[in-house]
């Protein structure tokens, strides 16, 4: 077993225990806020009844328990397979396979991968196909939820296996300097990602077609020329093959830069609600909240792997090979990392949300049209109303509903070019 016997050894314990008691206080603190979320806001039922409240609550209680209990369980088998005696052995007959380091760390890798997927697969059919089909929103058979399962393991696999190779050969071959030079192709796959992903992975998930409703057209026409945008990129996404959610993103960089439209948003909501989230999206677009996330994700990938490097140190012996539990202390760090990173991320996300409903407001001057939108976006998908302050506060990338209509009534009132009707 690979403990610290160095000069540095006391620190890097301390960072790791630090890690770990600040994920398990923020990991009770959901679990406690999702078991008992507290009576609900009488504020919600302003614009929402009573009713749907708490049958939101009822929807969104389950998949947050699951969700931490997943975390629970990963963390649990990863700590297993370091510093038990039977994960121990697991290693050990991994290196007796073969006594090439390449084929050793790649079953390492495929292994835990492999382990991971088994522990992961009960959480992911329940949330994502049983619970949404129980409440009516999956349009999906099984055979369909299974084949979009498969795929999105298979670019799963791969990127995995891809980058786990090159992490080994990185930490094999750049001992002090590897974590650096891992933040910067981490920053080339981001924009890689980001360039690619709109015209290479989605479409394997859904068809896109160019948005040709006149009206609709039209509208974003006129919306764009008061944004001062050029905007010729607005896709239609067939999203009722899976669900009856309606939705609308802003995605891509440079040429694939681009909005997408749920279908069933279109078929759904009125023509102001729709201005009203084309109007929300071209405020990603005019602020340039990609281009923003993409340099957070940069900075965020030069922090992280700096902290990796002091992490890891147990598992980064001088002068010899890696050994594959390297891996599972990385998957294990990382995950611990980003975990109690969620609240920087969503908060910086929600911030990005309540700008783009501010600039969305301003082009259409609609306090009605973006209030209805609020509370059918709510109603249609059974967003919890009134949800425990720390839930919103951990892992909200967007504002509560009654949050964003709050914020939109400040602006509209308190601002001179909205004057109060």
């Amino acid at each position: 077993m690979y403990y610290l016997n160095n000069s540095n050894a006391d620190r890097t314990k301390i960072g790791w225990l630090l890690l770990i008691g600040l994920a398990a206080v923020f990991a009770l603190l959901f679990l406690r806020s999702a078991l008992f979320p507290g009576p609900i806001d009488p504020s919600a039922t302003k614009y929402f009844s009573l009713a749907m409240a708490e049958k939101a609550r009822l929807y969104n209680s389950t998949p947050r328990i699951l969700y931490i209990l997943k975390f629970f369980l990963q963390t649990f088998l990863l700590f297993w397979l370091l510093f038990s005696s039977t994960g121990q052995t697991y290693f050990r007959r991994l290196q007796k396979i073969s006594r090439n380091y390449w084929v050793v760390s790649a079953l390492s890798i495929l292994s835990l991968w492999l382990l991971f997927k088994v522990l992961s697969l009960p959480f992911s059919y329940y949330t994502g196909y049983y619970w949404q089909k129980i409440w009516g929103f999956s349009t999906q058979s099984q055979v369909a939820w299974w084949i979009d399962y498969f795929k999105n393991s298979g670019i799963d696999l791969l990127i995995s296996l891809v980058g786990g190779l090159i992490f080994f050969w990185l930490v094999d071959r750049l001992s002090r300097h590897w974590w650096m030079v891992s933040a910067g192709l981490l920053s080339i796959w981001l924009v890689i990602t980001y360039l690619c992903w709109p015209i290479i992975i989605s479409p394997l998930f859904n068809h896109f077609e160019p948005l040709t409703d006149p009206a609709v057209v039209t509208m974003v026409d006129d919306l764009a020329q008061r944004a001062g945008l050029n905007i010729d990129a607005i896709f239609v996404m067939d999203a009722s093959r899976q669900t009856t959610l309606p939705n609308a993103y802003f995605t891509g960089v440079g040429t694939t830069k681009r909005i997408v439209i749920y279908d069933t948003l279109l078929s759904n909501f009125s023509l102001p609600e729709v201005k009203a989230v084309l109007a929300h999206e071209m405020g990603h677009w005019r602020y340039n909240d990609i281009i923003h996330g993409l340099f957070y994700g940069m900075v965020g990938s030069f922090i992280v792997f700096g902290l990796l490097n002091f992490l890891l140190k147990p598992w980064l012996p001088k002068n010899s090979k890696k050994p594959p539990q390297l891996w599972a202390a990385l998957q294990l760090a990382l995950i611990l990392l980003l975990f109690v990173s969620n609240p920087l991320q969503n908060a910086i996300s929600r911030e990005m949300e309540i700008r783009a409903d501010h600039f969305s407001l301003e082009l259409t001057g609609d306090l009605t049209g973006e209030i209805q939108l609020q509370k059918k976006l709510a109603y249609s998908g059974l967003s919890d109303l009134s949800p425990p302050r720390f839930i919103v506060w951990f892992s909200y990338s967007h504002p509560p509903a009654q949050t964003r209509i709050n914020a939109l009534e400040k602006a509209y009132f308190q601002t001179p070019r909205f004057p109060p009707k």
